[in-house]
């Protein structure tokens, strides 16, 4: 089973961002804003333990601190591994854990990722 096409994300608060697929493969897939910007991926990888990620990579161009008439290409990402074995979870059980996690983050206008991204720990 496939996620539709086009997905739909919002990264900089403007609006969200139409990613369409752009690959699709065994156990994978990736969805690319029409500027190649904003990527979203999908994958699963199957073995001993079963390992589901979700991953978001932004990209940007901006001033190169040490040359400041030049600009570069700048990419940051962040992504989400469930980390399973094969047998002993629900998918129900699975979805609370994640749920619980990105409530964390995202609480109290998301104070828990500033701290994360602040380096507190």
């Amino acid at each position: 089973m496939a996620y539709s096409d086009p997905q739909s994300v919002t990264v900089d608060g403007s609006g969200a961002t139409s990613l369409p697929r752009t690959a699709s493969g065994v156990n994978a897939g990736s969805f690319t804003s029409n500027d190649g910007n904003v990527q979203l991926s999908v994958s699963s990888s199957l073995g001993k333990r079963t390992r589901r990620t979700a991953r978001i990579n932004l990209s940007k161009i901006a001033a190169d601190p040490l040359i400041s008439a030049q600009n570069i290409k700048y990419s940051s990402s962040v992504y989400l591994v469930v980390d399973t074995p094969v047998t002993g979870f629900s998918v129900a059980e699975l979805t609370t854990l994640v749920t619980g996690l990105t409530t964390w983050l995202t609480a109290s206008t998301a104070a828990n990722t500033v701290k994360l991204l602040g380096g507190e720990n």
